[in-house]
């Protein structure tokens, strides 16, 4: 194969591997496995076996090596806030609340919200705990203030 099929090849993987919104009430695969494990309480992500390195969003293949041998673990629920937005709405329509890209102890990024405090008061670098809430669609991580970590 030269080096043209190659990055053909690569570049139709990694597409295939991008999260799509739609896909939640049909899911497959490593999507379903992580949907399955949430509404039983459990979260999950997943390892790289090759590269040891975590990842989130759900995956058939490593995003970081393009292996496939993943596995599934619990990650300890620590982890950092690494950027937050407050959405705004009317309290009529449920009131502010913050999006946040929240860095896992493990290594691995996820997208959630901090609740607890006012959305404005999350902060970059605030440490913060994973837990298991309701919602209409099922189970989701959201989370809380931590107390800093003690070494």
């Amino acid at each position: 194969m030269n080096d043209t099929g190659a990055a053909f090849k690569w570049k139709h993987a990694k597409k295939m591997t991008t999260p799509n919104p739609t896909m939640a009430a049909d899911s497959t695969g490593a999507d379903l496995y992580y949907r399955t494990q949430l509404d039983q309480g459990n979260f999950q992500i997943q390892r790289c076996t090759d590269c040891d390195r975590s990842i989130f969003y759900p995956r058939m293949i490593c995003p970081h090596c393009g292996s496939d041998k993943l596995s599934w673990f619990s990650p300890s629920g620590r982890g950092t806030v690494y950027s937050t937005t407050t959405v705004r709405r009317k309290p009529e329509h449920g009131g502010d609340y913050n999006v946040a890209l929240i860095d896992l102890e493990e290594g691995a990024r996820m997208m959630s919200r901090v609740e607890g405090i006012a959305p404005d008061a999350v902060r970059i670098g605030q440490p913060v705990q994973a837990v298991l809430v309701d919602d209409q669609s099922g189970k989701l991580v959201v989370f809380n203030p931590a107390e800093p970590k003690n070494d």
